[in-house]
This record gives C-alpha cells, structure tokens and sequence, in this order.
C-alpha cells in the first residue's frame, strides 16, 4: 500500500536537478562572506522580493527568531495574530531568546489583522509602565487559516498603523511564493509595505534545508550578527544555497499544481458526511477539516487515516490539516480520498454500534 503523505510540504525531498546542483555547488567560507553560492542565493532573493539584501538561515523558526532578535530589546512587545505560527510553533524564542512580551490580537479566517485592533493593541514608548510596541508580525500565507493569502492591501493597512507608531513590521512570509501564485501578483507586492520578510526553501519549494530573510543592507547586517550569535553561522553551506538557487528558477510557478490538488482535495472532503471544509474558502495548499463528533475525535481520526496509509496532522482540538505538495499528484488525491471516505465510514459503524 503507497503511503500518501499530507502532513506538510515541508517533506518533498530535492529534485534530480537540485541534486546535481548540490554536488557541483561552489562554495566557500559564508561566515567570512566567501562562499558565492550563497551569496548568489542572497542577492537572487532580495531582488525576487524587493529588498536591498538578503540572509540565509538554517529555517524559517530561525529567520523569524533573528528577526525579532534585531528589532528588540528586551522588555518590548511584538503584537501579532492570535494563529500566528511564530505564537503557536516557534517554542516561544520570543520570549525566552529576544526577552519580548507578545501580544495577541485576532485573525479572522482568512489570517487578516483588523488594522483598528492593532492601532488598539499599540502601546506608546515612554510610559514606565508599559512595554512599547517595537514590532508587529504579519503572515503569508497563513498556516492556520488553510493557507489563506493576505493581498497587498490587507497588509498595508496593518504596515500603515505600525509604522505611524514607530513599530516595524515583519512579515513571516514561509510561503509568501504560494501566497503570490494564488493571488496571481509578484511577491514582492505582496511585501512592498513590511520592513522584512522570511520565507522557506524548504517547504512547497523542495529544497532540504534553509530559509531566507531580506530586508534593507542595514538590517540584513545587525541580522547576521544575530543568526552568528545563535549558531547560526554556517561554513561551506553553499549547498544548500545551490539548491535554493534551483528552486528559485524552477519551483515557483508550478506550486499551482499543488493549489488545485488541494482544491480537488478539499471538494472531496465536502462529499463525506462527517466532514466539512469550505472548498471555496481554498487559496493555496493548506485544507483544514472538522471532524463530526460522529465520526470521532481527530487524534483518532488520524490514526485510523495512518493505519490505512494516509499521513495527516493534527490542527485543532476537532480539526485536522492535509497539505498538497510536489510528491502528491492528483491520482493520490483521489486515492487519499478514497480511503478517508472508508475510514469515516467504519469509525461511524463502530461508534454508532
């Protein structure tokens, strides 16, 4: 039995190109800045996005940890969404690392913040007894909202109140390139009002390993000294950087593939009493699902899909995610389907029984 995998993306393995690219990659010493390969990589994806510079690091966790680490001081606050990944999945390195106080404001379903609860949650410098707001975190696309993709208006509204507060802006863009094909505009208007982005090479795009933050030459510089500062000064990675080089050429326009497989997949999942998902509501290449009390809890919902050879992950107390990706064609979606709609059907016998 194939085993079909829709965990996340973050499990494509590197293409045959990419490989080659790996093995031939010319490198040298990064943390004195002489390995060409990632300074390419670098250069290729602040252009890609607008920015002066730009900085590779061993993950996305770590670019959006370097990120706050360079805007703040300790005793500060970072305001971001109530699903935001970097609250949710990043072991609090705010907190413990940059010594910040995050506070929370909602994310409708579609990842947006309302511009007033920001402008709200904002708190002035000079009062001894609050934390001033030095930073406000943005998503793209939003990993908790199915994928949703935030337009270029949505965040220059929330980047018009923080920056008239005298607060940065950083945008946690791990899949900022699904976001611009999804919207179908160039990504770097999809970051045009933030100060910085990250976004992964190591999700929808296939690469092994990385991330890459930009923003202007200033901050980029203080960056690296934090990425240095965390262990995250790495030698003849120019390797992995050959990869992300390839990636950049090669990988981006066909993540349509994975939006209308996830689609296909979120279509089928509506089709299955005891399940529910919006398929409409689906931009990218993230499908979150309910559960039916009927059917079960989705912790054993997710075994019993394991058990029949569909990987999935759990996301809320009565929700699981399915993501799309470069290793799942449109035959496994179907084949997925099939075997989700048999073992809603048996965990239903058996509770009503």
């Amino acid at each position: 039995m194939k085993i079909i995998d829709l965990r996340s993306d973050t499990i494509t393995h590197p293409t045959d190109e990419m490989r080659r690219a790996m093995a031939e990659a010319e490198v040298g010493d990064d943390v004195y800045g002489e390995d060409p390969s990632i300074n390419l990589l670098e250069q290729r994806a602040a252009q890609l996005l607008g920015k002066e510079a730009g900085l590779l690091t061993a993950s996305g966790t770590m670019s959006n940890l370097v990120a706050a680490l360079t805007y703040c001081h300790r005793g500060d606050e970072v305001i971001m969404g109530d699903q935001a990944h970097m609250f949710w999945n990043e072991s609090a390195g705010i907190s413990a690392l940059a010594g910040a106080q995050v506070r929370l404001v909602p994310n409708d379903d579609q990842g947006r913040l309302d511009p007033q609860d920001v402008a709200d949650a904002i708190r002035p410098r000079g009062n001894v007894h609050m934390p001033p707001t030095t930073l406000v975190c943005l998503e793209n696309t939003h990993n908790r909202c199915s994928g949703a993709a935030l337009t270029p208006d949505d965040t220059r509204r929330v980047a018009d109140v923080a920056h008239d507060a005298g607060a940065s802006v950083h945008m946690d863009g791990a899949r900022i390139f699904n976001a611009a094909v999804g919207l179908e505009v160039p990504p770097s208007e999809l970051v045009k009002d933030v100060d910085d982005v990250s976004f992964c090479l190591s999700k929808a795009l296939s690469c092994p390993v990385g991330s890459v933050l930009c923003g202007t030459e200033e901050f980029i510089g203080e960056a690296r000294r934090w990425r240095k500062m965390i262990g995250g000064g790495m030698r003849q990675a120019g390797i992995l950087a050959a990869a992300g080089l390839v990636a950049l050429d090669s990988m981006i326009e066909r993540l349509a593939d994975d939006h209308a497989n996830a689609r296909r997949l979120a279509h089928g999942l509506a089709n299955i009493e005891g399940l529910s998902v919006d398929p409409e509501s689906i931009q990218t290449n993230i499908v979150i699902f309910e559960i039916d009390p009927s059917v079960g809890t989705a912790p054993q919902v997710l075994q019993a899909l394991a058990e029949a050879g569909v990987k999935v992950s759990l996301s809320r107390t009565q929700t699981l995610r399915m993501v799309t990706h470069r290793q799942v064609d449109g035959a496994d979606v179907d084949d997925a389907l099939a075997r989700v709609g048999d073992v809603v059907e048996e965990l239903k016998r058996r509770n009503a029984a």
